[in-house]
């Protein structure tokens, strides 16, 4: 082999899940670190759970469940979209910005390592605020579930936060490391309102609630939903998943974009 050849390690399938959990560990710690992070995350969704439960009542019936319960759902969904858009987009947006990304894609780490880590940081925070409204929901809001939905209410929101990691993977390849948390929250919070998850949707008029199905947040809300109103998973919940998964491919599409528009800049 020539002397200015650098030969790339070849790793084992256990060298390579050590790379994957070390490097997931990292981006835990690294936003468990980061205030702007954390306190967003994980406290606008359980100060709105306690407000709007206060506001309108934990007792009172919206349908067939009491408001603290549709507001479980609701906030439950808001919090997971929120933990998933900020820390893919933002963070994708600076580690582009500083050159980090071109440093590990030099590096002989699994390449998809990075992307994988980042999703189970967000899961993990998805998870955390999940168990913090379901603790608020039940001393605070009275809810009361069966163990089972109270799994599969889990189950939904912290699944359902996978769309929105690729929504916020898309922002982090397409924005600028500035401007990426003012496009975070211009689009977050307006498909948030719109889709029923501040307020109920049949409070909301009557031409956001024709709008609300063609957004993502909608059919992750109406997943829980039926969760915690009892109902079974029909066709229904069937055709909310298919939905989502149609939106993930389109963000993973519109961020495959972003990162090939990146290999032309440094390729040429």
């Amino acid at each position: 082999m020539s002397a200015n050849v650098v030969a790339i390690p070849e790793f084992s399938r256990k060298k390579i899940l050590s790379v994957y959990a070390i490097e997931a560990k990292c981006e835990f710690l690294k936003a468990l670190r980061l205030p702007a992070y954390i306190v967003p995350t994980l406290s606008f969704p359980l100060l709105f759970y306690i407000m709007f439960v206060l506001v309108f009542g934990r007792n009172q019936m919206l349908g067939s469940v009491t408001m603290a319960a549709y507001l479980l759902a609701s906030y439950g969904s808001f919090g997971v979209i929120g933990a998933s858009m900020f820390g893919f987009g933002i963070g994708v947006a600076t580690e582009r910005g500083y050159g980090w990304l071109q440093l590990k894609r030099a590096s002989p780490m699994p390449p998809f390592a990075y992307f994988a880590a980042k999703t189970v940081m967000s899961l993990l925070f998805s998870s955390i605020l999940v168990l913090a409204l379901f603790i608020l929901a039940v001393f605070f809001g009275g809810v009361r579930l069966s163990i089972t939905n109270w799994l599969e209410l889990a189950a939904v929101l912290v699944a359902g936060s996978i769309p929105f990691c690729a929504l916020g993977l898309a922002i982090g390849y397409l924005a600028g490391p500035s401007s990426a948390p003012a496009i975070v929250n211009l689009i977050y919070l307006p498909l948030a309102f719109c889709s029923g998850l501040w307020i109920p949707l049949p409070v909301l008029p009557k031409f956001l609630q024709r709008i609300a199905p063609w957004l993502p947040p909608y059919h992750l809300g109406q997943m829980a939903q039926r969760v915690v109103a009892g109902e079974h998973w029909g066709s229904t919940f069937l055709l909310h998943s298919l939905a989502l998964a149609g939106f993930t491919a389109l963000f993973l599409l519109f961020a495959r974009l972003g990162y090939n528009r990146d290999d032309v800049k440094m390729y040429g």
